[in-house]
């Protein structure tokens, strides 16, 4: 007989492609509606937010998400007629600028035409748009995409304007799904506008919300940042408005990378960079004032410390915290699992960027979703005689208390860290990463 194949994961590392609501509460003035049966975006919440640095939610999220809550009824007969009564009172008792209906996994399975369910609203002048994300079809991230495009080619719609030359869109990471989101992108948009440009980030604090969203045909280009994610989204937009797109795969972490960031762009701008190299200049002399003081503890203290780690992480902050670690701190990586499920289409290029990490240190990079075979793995690796540090998440906690090790949670699920607007990125970001890893050694 036959063995079955392995079809379940335990401690997944991600979450349902439904939320992808979040991607909308992340927009300043954007409702979400879902369409799915009860419970499902509840559970979302929990994953990407409550139980993931504690983020909290304001406006349409957590539990003020008009749904459907669709049952038997919506299954046998059909669930138009009940969306169509919460679209209705969603958009007389929630205040909006953007409507996203949401369609899960039971609408999609009997055949719901949402889109004519929309369609007299938005003849009327609503602002709504419908994206179909069950979760069969993929995760979260996957999710996140299929939003954004949708919001672009409904909302947005069409441009034959001009473009501004300083003007960027940034993609980078999904909001809430990322633990640190809010504090990266208010640390990646002060650095480019720093050197020189302006920048539509989409969500979150520094959004000025879907007004920015009817300006991205008005950037000069896209920026993903990103190993993966937001790929679609930028090529996407390339073909709709003939925008071009510059991708750097390693989000920028300490002087030395965030430096080399900042010229990538101002180079591929083309724009003068006599702002930007100021900017450097000031900021290169801030951190290393910083980072003098750190090593001067390191250098006394480092007998006792992690000299090798594992990172178990999505593909954006797995590979940039590794680099970061190996290049300028001098740390031996051991092992790298990255657990968001990335498309195997992308997995070679994501696999290649582990290489030459520093002079001669090399990566040990695996795709691996099953938090009960990524324990299996953490297990397996070779720490020395020193402590172990792991980067990874509140899933990792009982292994790394079998190995003695220090887990420092930089990733969904975090419930053990309550997260603000803390980044660990750029050049203030790295210090924070340094005072967190180190904090923790010292402490115990």
């Amino acid at each position: 007989m036959a063995k079955k194949p392995h079809t379940t994961i335990t401690h997944p590392h991600y979450a349902c492609s439904i939320g992808s609501a979040y991607t909308v509460s992340a927009i300043p003035g954007a409702v979400p509606v879902i369409n799915c049966g009860p419970g499902c975006v509840d559970q979302q919440y929990f994953t990407m937010s409550f139980c993931n640095g504690f983020q909290g939610s304001v406006g349409a999220g957590g539990g003020d998400i008009p749904g459907t809550n669709s049952g038997e009824n919506e299954i046998v007969f059909g669930g138009a007629k009940k969306l169509d009564g919460v679209i209705k009172s969603a958009l007389k008792i929630m205040k909006g600028d953007l409507f996203v209906v949401l369609s899960g996994c039971s609408p999609q399975l009997v055949g719901d035409d949402v889109a004519s369910v929309i369609k007299p609203y938005r003849e009327k002048g609503y602002p709504i748009v419908h994206a179909e994300v069950p979760g069969f079809k993929g995760n979260n991230l996957w999710g996140h995409e299929e939003v954004v495009i949708a919001v672009i080619d409904q909302f947005v719609g069409e441009y034959k304007g001009r473009r501004r030359k300083k003007l960027i869109n940034l993609w980078m990471g999904a909001p809430y799904f990322n633990t640190f989101w809010r504090g990266d992108t208010i640390e990646i948009k002060r650095i480019l506008e720093g050197a020189g440009f302006e920048v539509n980030v989409l969500f979150g604090s520094e959004s000025a919300g879907v007004s920015e969203w009817k300006d991205i045909p008005k950037a000069a280009f896209n920026l993903v940042l990103s190993p993966w994610l937001g790929l679609r989204t930028a090529k996407h937009l390339e073909k709709k408005y003939g925008q071009p797109y510059l991708h750097i795969p390693v989000l920028p972490i300490g002087e030395e990378a965030t430096t080399a960031f900042i010229r990538q762009v101002v180079e591929f701008a083309g724009i003068d960079n006599t702002k930007a190299e100021k900017f450097i200049e000031k900021e290169a002399k801030r951190y290393y004032y910083f980072f003098d003081h750190f090593a001067d503890f390191f250098a006394e203290y480092w007998f006792g410390f992690p000299s090798q780690f594992a990172i178990v992480g999505d593909a954006a902050y797995n590979i940039a915290i590794t680099k970061f670690l190996s290049d300028q701190i001098g740390l031996i990586p051991v092992g790298q699992i990255i657990s968001d499920n990335t498309p195997v289409k992308y997995r070679e290029d994501v696999a290649a960027l582990y290489t030459e990490l520093s002079e001669g240190v090399n990566g040990n990079v695996e795709f691996i979703e099953d938090g009960y075979l990524i324990e299996k793995k953490l297990s397996e690796y070779d720490f020395g005689t020193g402590t172990p540090l792991i980067l990874g998440s509140s899933w990792e906690q009982d292994v790394a208390d079998e190995l003695g090790a220090i887990l420092v949670e930089v990733g969904t699920i975090a419930t053990e860290e309550v997260v603000l607007n803390r980044t660990y990125l750029g050049y203030n970001g790295a210090l924070s990463l340094l005072e967190k890893i180190y904090s923790k050694a010292v402490g115990g």
